[in-house]
């Protein structure tokens, strides 16, 4: 069965499409490109340049490749910037998510997992996040994301749609020396972009009600999250039961402030951060339960917080030649 991956020359659908290739099975990429790179799709896997925005468009795809299932990753990831650009946030996950839908109805494909977020549920202080925890996004970007799953939802109750949501945590780490992170938005990316200039990383926010005052979030390595889409497409593809949403995280938090000292460890850069401002939108603390995931998508953190930094830091080794 071929499954269609939007997003697929971006940093996470790569490595999805990556794992579906190294499975053996088939895959189709769509992308705009907008923040996609060229070389991250492999030679063989067919490729669709377009916009989701296009209905169009994403309904010929469907429909010339034969596709039974959409990976749906594409979409605008930034949630401090999306305080500022609530408009195109909400253009780029939620309409673009309508013109999906739309164009799945119109071919009969049925099947659709949901690249989602942790940000649907804001800031959980304390324990555990499991799926069953009330949404309370703090940013456009997360409050796209909960419309997403209620579309999802809407649709499935009305047309009998088979659908998961994939909350993921920080995504960090690759899988490939050839698949980098190639966000100048994420963590990774501004911290080691700033030591190649020489500057010291920032850390964003010093007062939040945690141990050492800065935020807490759960890190998965990449190439698990994308094994895991590939597990809930098998499994949908097997007709097995599948829940509406998928926690993938850790179990276990990492302060800002300790992943700032274990990237220092790591590179053998020894450096002190400066101290910014918080940046509108971040949560102070979010670490998820993955049990649910664990028992329906084989999802098992097997790569360390050393193994995610060493990984990124390979990886970047090659921004320059893209």
């Amino acid at each position: 069965m071929t499954w269609l991956v939007t997003g697929g020359a971006g940093y996470i659908g790569s490595h999805v499409v990556a794992s579906f290739v190294r499975q053996g099975l088939p895959v189709v990429v769509l992308d705009d490109f907008s923040t996609g790179v060229r070389s991250f799709v492999p030679n063989g896997v067919p490729l669709v340049e377009g916009t989701l925005l296009d209905t169009d468009v994403v309904e010929a795809a469907l429909r010339d490749h034969s596709v039974e299932g959409v990976i749906h990753i594409a979409g605008f990831k930034f949630a401090g910037i999306s305080v500022e650009q609530p408009v195109h946030t909400y253009e780029q996950n939620v309409t673009a998510m309508m013109s999906l839908l739309g164009a799945m109805e119109r071919v009969g494909v049925m099947k659709i997992v949901f690249s989602s977020s942790s940000s649907v549920y804001g800031n959980a202080a304390s324990g555990l996040v499991g799926e069953d925890h009330p949404f309370n996004p703090t940013s456009p970007y997360g409050e796209s994301k909960v419309i997403g799953e209620w579309l999802l939802r809407n649709q499935g109750v009305a047309k009998g749609i088979t659908h998961t949501s994939l909350r993921y945590f920080n995504v960090v780490g690759s899988a490939s020396t050839l698949l980098p992170d190639v966000s100048p938005h994420n963590l990774f990316s501004m911290v080691f972009a700033g030591l190649e200039r020489g500057e010291a990383p920032i850390i964003f926010g010093h007062d939040y009600d945690t141990p050492d005052g800065t935020c807490i979030r759960d890190y998965i390595h990449v190439g698990d999250l994308a094994d895991a889409h590939v597990a809930a497409a098998s499994r949908m593809d097997r007709g097995d039961t599948i829940e509406p949403a998928y926690n993938l995280g850790s179990g276990t938090g990492t302060s800002v402030a300790d992943m700032m000292s274990t990237i220092a460890s790591v590179t053998g850069d020894d450096f002190t951060p400066t101290r910014g401002a918080r940046r509108a939108g971040d949560p102070a603390r979010v670490v998820a339960s993955g049990e649910l995931a664990t028992r329906d998508l084989e999802w098992a953190m097997t790569h360390s917080l050393e193994d995610m930094i060493a990984s990124a830091c390979e990886a970047r080794k090659t921004l320059a030649s893209l």
